[in-house]
């Protein structure tokens, strides 16, 4: 038998629905009906009506569906009913009541703007308010016009110094390059005519907020970020009480932050291309400049990755085995103690697990940070924010640096240490090269000290230099063993002072036919000093050869057109009409062409 429903329970559960709604049909019909009867009572016992032209009833809809509808519409007609009428609202009821927001944010705008509403008569304050709405309006041409009338209508107004500050404001909100610039310069003079005022901290915060709109990404030009990072400097140097510290603190971690991104980003390009040198000293300058890098783990392990590149060049050398081991020792030893140092100070790090397994693998031992080392670590990774969308849309389309990850603890520096540079990581290296292959040979002068593997550095030999000659060791006078121009010394005597007690040094100048001197005395041979013999005398001076007479080889005589007039006027030169033409002499034209006259 052909079935309508594809199951026997669709058809079972259609069913028992279609006699539900047959059910509730004579119900509904009998509860409209029941409704103008339960009305008609109540319409009796009201007072007697005037004849007013009664209006045909609306049919009763008998729908299932309007059920609901009338049933709700008459319990609102009840509850109308029973309510009673409104009475007039009284003045409290009227008072609009302000929300916690709202409240918050006037007490916000007063904080900032103290002279809000004070002395709004005046005509210096009035200015200086309608400059202020029109800052606020976006109107910042009509606002400096204003508060420049203001500050020279009435110079010794209390508001200059508000108004000096607002000009700086509307050109620093305005933006853009010129505004900005504009900006800085005002907030300078603030600061030159109010250092005293609490708001020369603002106009240095200010200053630095400039530079810090205008950094670009790392690898675009930083200039921007190191001017950011010395005005920042000279805001939390000169005004440490100010309560803009903590901002001008963070401020200054993000700066830095950009700046480290530079370095680490530079030395990882020197060591895809095996510059060994200049990627220590990158990653070298990053570890001791900012010790708050985001990154510092990546720092260390790039550092000790490029001693450990030295290691293994030195492996592949045909040397010395001696020699060869001393410099492993030194490369392997300075990579061992970049890993300890993420392992101990960078625990709570990402890649922390990596520096571990690089001293597995250097089979050395791995050191465990102490309870004050850990917590620190956590507190540093737990003060920075993690990436949301919104950070990730917005670092590619407005092209800004990246911030995200920047801790939120910790003293910046404000003084930047003497950075490594690669000239000096070579000389390092070759100071290493020189010390293991001739290990007697004395150092240089501020050569660094080598790290063995084990963390332990050995002190450099100290450089000895030869001891100044004394005059203990001047030979006598008298000795012999070689010429000597006929000036001798003698020693000084034992107490300092010479036979005749007078103040001498011990020393006796002896010229040729004086106190019997011969110009002959030799003096014997010191250590150390070689002595040479009179030198030959130098030969005559030649006189110079004469220069050859010059020679005119054109000797033809003057032509007469150039030689001089007997009565002293100047000849005028031939002119060739022919070939040259000019004011005074034009060329023929037409049958005057034709005349050879």
């Amino acid at each position: 038998m052909f079935s309508f429903f594809p199951s026997r329970s669709a058809g079972l559960v259609a069913g028992l629905a279609v006699a539900g709604l047959i059910a509730l049909v004579p119900a509904a019909r009998a509860q409209d009906a029941a409704a103008p009867a339960q009305t008609a009572p109540a319409a009796t016992q009201t007072a007697p009506v005037a004849d007013v032209p009664v209006t045909p009833a609306k049919p009763i809809k008998s729908s299932i569906f309007s059920f609901g509808k009338d049933k709700k519409k008459a319990d609102a007609d009840k509850k109308a009913a029973a309510q009673p009428a409104p009475e007039k609202e009284s003045k409290k009821e009227e008072k609009v009541i302000q929300s916690k927001d709202t409240r918050n944010r006037y007490k916000k705008d007063k904080k900032i703007e103290t002279l809000a509403g004070v002395d709004a008569k005046l005509p210096d304050k009035a200015l200086f308010d309608k400059a202020q709405y029109a800052i606020a309006h976006g109107h910042f041409d009509v606002a400096r016009l204003d508060l420049q009338t203001m500050l020279n209508t009435y110079p010794d107004s209390q508001y200059q110094m508000r108004a000096k500050l607002a000009i700086a404001d509307s050109w620093y909100k305005e933006g853009g390059t010129a505004a900005l610039t504009q900006a800085e310069s005002e907030y300078a003079d603030f600061r030159v005519f109010f250092p005293n005022a609490p708001e020369a901290a603002e106009a240095q915060m200010r200053i630095g907020d400039i530079y810090f709109r205008q950094m670009d990404r790392p690898d675009r030009d930083y200039a921007k970020a190191t001017h950011a990072e010395e005005e920042y400097r000279r805001m939390l140097t000169d005004y440490p009480d100010s309560t803009l510290v903590p901002q001008a603190k963070q401020r200054l971690r993000d700066v830095q932050e950009v700046l480290a991104t530079r370095e680490a980003e530079i030395a990882g390009y020197y060591a895809t291309r095996e510059n060994w040198a200049a990627t220590i000293a990158r990653y070298q300058t990053v570890v001791d400049t900012y010790p708050l890098y985001s990154h510092m783990d990546d720092a260390l392990i790039g550092l000790g990755d490029a001693y450990s590149a030295q290691a293994h060049f030195v492996r592949g050398l045909k040397m010395d085995e001696t020699a060869k081991a001393k410099l492993e020792a030194t490369f392997d030893g300075e990579a061992a103690a970049a890993y300890r140092k993420v392992v101990l100070e960078h625990s709570a790090a990402a890649h922390v697990e990596d520096a571990r397994d690089r001293l597995a693998a250097m089979n050395l031992p791995i050191p465990t940070p102490t309870l004050e080392q850990a917590q620190a670590s956590q507190a540093m990774e737990n003060s920075r924010n993690n990436y949301r969308l919104t950070d990730r849309v917005g670092l590619i389309i407005l092209h800004k640096p990246d911030t995200v990850t920047v801790a939120h603890i910790g003293d910046p520096t404000l003084t930047d240490p003497k950075p490594t540079l690669a000239p000096d990581v070579t000389r390092n290296t070759v100071a290493a090269f020189n010390k293991a292959l001739h290990p007697d040979a004395v150092p240089e002068v501020g050569a660094k000290a080598p790290v063995t593997a084990d963390g332990e550095t050995t002190a450099a030999a100290p450089a000895t230099t030869a001891a100044p000659l004394q005059f203990q060791d001047v030979p006598a006078e008298g000795a012999t063993g070689g010429a000597t121009t006929g000036t001798s010394f003698t020693a000084a005597p034992a107490g300092g002072a010479s036979s005749g007690g007078g103040n001498g040094v011990g020393m006796e100048v002896l010229s040729p036919g004086v106190n019997g001197a011969t110009g002959n005395t030799v003096p014997t041979a010191v250590p150390g000093v070689t002595l040479t013999a009179k030198p030959a005398p130098l030969p005559a001076i030649e006189k110079a050869a004469e220069a050859p007479t010059t020679v005119n080889e054109i000797s033809a005589p003057q032509a007469a057109a150039q030689a001089p007039r007997a009565d002293g006027k100047k000849t005028k030169p031939e002119f060739d009409k022919g070939d040259e033409s000019s004011s005074k002499h034009k060329k023929k034209k037409g049958l005057k062409k034709l005349n050879p006259l």
